[in-house]
């Protein structure tokens, strides 16, 4: 399932029941409001609802978990108070399988392997650094990477997520010496243009938590040249 089913709103829907809705979230779009007061993704899907159904009032939309803001990819929003409990649940459980694409600066140490790190959130800079032994405030994060595939100046890793912590990827990543393209706050030298880094939430898998069907979603890359050239 990666054909996009609606541009409405200016938002691509990947996927869309009565009880769930699936987006591809562009860089820049917030999941939730924050301190900027920038329109979040989350008002602008509830406004698609509202449009496409004609429903009157308010719009029931939960948020289930979140991507940074110059990411993209797949984001997962329950459409009724009957699957919002059983989503968060399966996620917080880890029972749902994302897969992220990243365009790193250098090659990993290894073509595949597993990065276990303590991370610690610092709240003023909004940053999390990553220590190779427990510190007091830490989180355990574990990620497995692998190389997809070597361009001229980059490399395309796959990561698999076993932990959900903030900016994981970016920070563990930057651990090692690779530095997802256009991630200022964790070392690259040049921002992208847009302000986006090129890390995607390439896929999702997961049980529907009303039909119990499985669900296995692919959501297409951002159009520029270096991820063109990652298919």
């Amino acid at each position: 399932m990666s054909k996009i089913l609606s541009n409405k709103s200016n938002i691509n829907i990947l996927y869309e029941d009565n009880h769930i809705i699936v987006v591809n979230k562009r860089a820049g779009d917030i999941v939730q409001g924050d301190k900027t007061g920038d329109k979040p993704l989350s008002d602008v899907v509830k406004e698609y609802i509202k449009d496409k159904y004609n429903k009157p009032g308010n719009v029931f939309l939960g948020t289930v978990h979140r991507l940074d803001r110059p990411t993209t990819g797949s984001i997962v929003f329950a459409r009724t108070s009957k699957a919002l409990p059983r989503l968060n649940k399966l996620f917080s459980e880890n029972k749902a399988q994302k897969t992220y694409w990243a365009v790193v600066n250098n090659k990993p140490p290894k073509n595949e392997d597993t990065l276990v790190h303590w991370l610690k959130k610092n709240p003023k800079n909004n940053k999390s650094y990553a220590h190779l032994t427990e510190v007091e405030g830490s989180k355990k994060a574990i990620l497995h990477y692998k190389i997809l595939k070597t361009l001229d100046n980059y490399v395309l890793l796959e990561i698999n997520l076993e932990t959900g912590r903030h900016h994981q990827i970016r920070s563990q990543l930057s651990s090692i010496g690779c530095i997802i393209k256009g991630d200022l706050k964790y070392g690259a030298k040049r921002s992208n243009k847009d302000a986006s880094i090129h890390l995607h939430a390439r896929q999702i898998q997961f049980v529907h938590p009303v039909s119990k069907e499985d669900i296995n979603l692919i959501a297409p890359l951002p159009i520029d040249s270096i991820w063109d050239a990652c298919l």
